[in-house]
């Protein structure tokens, strides 16, 4: 097999996501982010939180990894991750131990920048719903580049250490030219500290095409752009046939990827099997339609991002039944939609 990562995200362990437990929110209605749930669960936040983290990922769950064939994992990390902003609650020791499961177990890991300050979108995943400022003050800028160089320099002698993620999908109204001057300065951050060996990842913020002419002096060395594909958002989530999705996947995706690849290493750092549950792919056909739908998905995408350097399925796992055939890639290996072994 070609040498590439295959790989999980880790989603909702160190960064909570809502729609992946809605049930850790209890009756609470208006806590969409994890600083809503700080601010709003008052004395249980704590040890809630830390309940949730010492449980949702362990040790075992790392070996699942490894023994489905897997050889990676997309960790996405906050900013406040070394415990030093309020209300946030700090989550270093939990990354060591990610960390040594995948010393010990031969994974490698790419470290995701997931919740800058201020927020980089606005979404709930950033850990601040309905805000975006952090482009907007130079201080936010300068802490996530000082907390990438802190983590780099953490993890720089660590062989599983594949590599750093500047920044998790910055909204694409996000001015070009911060975010470029963003990620040149985060990029020599990352290279004080480790050399070429390790990865510096750039999020496209969902247009590639417009980073051509970006890092391509001899200076730069071993970067790679991420893309996020997602097939149940949007007007053609809604609108498309399965046929339509399978021609999207089949064509320009993949001349795509290969026009890149003359630039940079290309991952697809997010994708999914998720297709709108009531659009024209997935209406009307019953669960013997739909398993085979999901099959058939899986393995086109599959077959797609085999081209590139490397993917990483979003998520690992997800408590929310709801959502575990689409987005839980341990439980598409259960469904038969991916093979038991990845090999």
């Amino acid at each position: 097999m070609k040498d590439i990562v295959r790989g999980v995200n880790i989603g909702n362990w160190l960064v909570l996501e809502r729609w992946m437990d809605p049930d850790f929110y209890e009756d609470n209605k208006t806590a969409h982010c994890e600083t809503d749930f700080m601010l709003q669960f008052g004395d249980k936040a704590i040890p809630k939180l830390t309940q949730h983290r010492d449980t949702f990922i362990t040790k075992e769950d790392f070996e699942w990894i490894k023994n489905a064939g897997l050889n990676s994992v997309r960790i996405p990390v906050p900013h406040w991750i070394f415990g030093d902003f309020e209300p946030n609650l700090g989550c270093i020791k939990y990354l060591d131990n990610a960390i040594d499961w995948a010393n010990e177990l031969g994974l490698k890991v790419l470290i995701d920048m997931h919740c800058a300050p201020g927020s980089q979108n606005g979404e709930h995943h950033s850990g601040l719903c309905g805000i975006m400022e952090w482009h907007k003050d130079p201080a936010k800028i300068q802490r996530t580049i000082d907390v990438m160089g802190k983590l780099t320099e953490r993890y720089k002698d660590e062989k599983c250490l594949w590599g750093m993620q500047l920044l998790n999908e910055p909204d694409p109204n996000l001015p070009k030219d911060i975010l470029r001057d963003y990620y040149t300065r985060g990029y020599h951050e990352i290279r004080k500290h480790v050399d070429e060996n390790v990865t510096v990842a750039f999020h496209d913020q969902f247009d590639m095409h417009q980073w051509v002419d970006f890092m391509q002096t001899p200076e730069y060395k071993n970067v790679t752009i991420d893309v996020h594909i997602y097939h149940c958002f949007g007007d053609n989530g809604k609108n498309f046939t399965f046929q339509q999705h399978l021609d999207d996947q089949l064509d320009p995706w993949l001349a795509t990827f290969k026009k890149m690849q003359k630039y940079f290493k290309v991952i697809i750092g997010e994708w999914s099997l998720g297709l709108n549950g009531e659009g024209a792919a997935m209406a009307g056909q019953n669960w013997v339609q739909r398993d085979a739908i999901r099959r058939a998905f899986a393995g086109v995408q599959l077959q797609n991002y085999e081209t590139t350097d490397g993917y990483f399925f979003w998520s690992y796992k997800t408590p929310s039944k709801g959502h575990a055939d689409a987005w839980s890639y341990r439980a598409a290996v259960e469904n038969n939609y991916f093979p038991k072994v990845l090999k």
